[in-house]
């Protein structure tokens, strides 16, 4: 009779794998590693203009740390990749050699057509229950952002704005975000 193991994966032999094959991006999702491919050049797009809004607002107050698709130790089975977190100073201790080792304050995804559901469905829940005080999914294809802030064990809508909006959001509530800043204005 064959031996099956039904063994998970812990977190910390996920994060004794090493660095992710190119072109891939490695989770831990339930003790079984998880493989998603890499970013569309929408993704990357929002990503990179969302992290110079949020950096210079966050180095210029000395409010904490901005990181980006970065292993983050979410429970004993799950490692998650959030595109763009935020650590305040009260919980950068959190922030590891390796990995982060527990919830960011903020966890912003960035929706590719291949996460949709995770993003939305998955990540939403393991966020919610790790205790992620601001969760961000934004879609490029819709050119929306959705927001949410944890209010006990519930994650509760806070804003929904799309196209040309500019928006305030916590846990940055006085700074300005025009949406527009974060679509790609020229495609082929």
């Amino acid at each position: 009779m064959p031996v099956v193991s039904t063994t998970k994966m812990t977190a910390e032999q996920f994060l004794m794998l090493g660095e992710d094959p190119p072109g891939l991006r490695l989770e831990l999702v339930n003790g079984e590693v998880a493989v998603s491919p890499s970013p569309t050049p929408d993704h990357s797009y929002v990503v990179v203009n969302l992290i110079t809004m949020l950096n210079n607002y966050i180095l210029d107050r000395d409010l904490g740390e901005l990181h980006h698709d970065v292993d983050t130790i979410l429970d004993q089975f799950n490692v998650r990749r959030p595109d763009v977190l935020y650590f305040s100073h009260g919980r950068t201790h959190l922030i590891g050699k390796k990995a982060m080792e527990g919830p960011p304050d903020l966890a912003v995804e960035v929706i590719s057509p291949s996460s949709i559901e995770v993003d939305r469905e998955d990540k939403f829940a393991q966020y919610r229950e790790a205790g992620v005080a601001f969760y961000w999914i934004i879609d490029p294809a819709t050119k929306s952002i959705d927001a949410w802030e944890l209010q006990g064990k519930d994650f509760v809508p806070i804003a929904h704005e799309e196209d040309e909006s500019v928006i305030k959001l916590p846990p940055f509530a006085d700074l300005e975000i025009p949406l527009n800043r974060l679509w790609r204005k020229h495609k082929p």
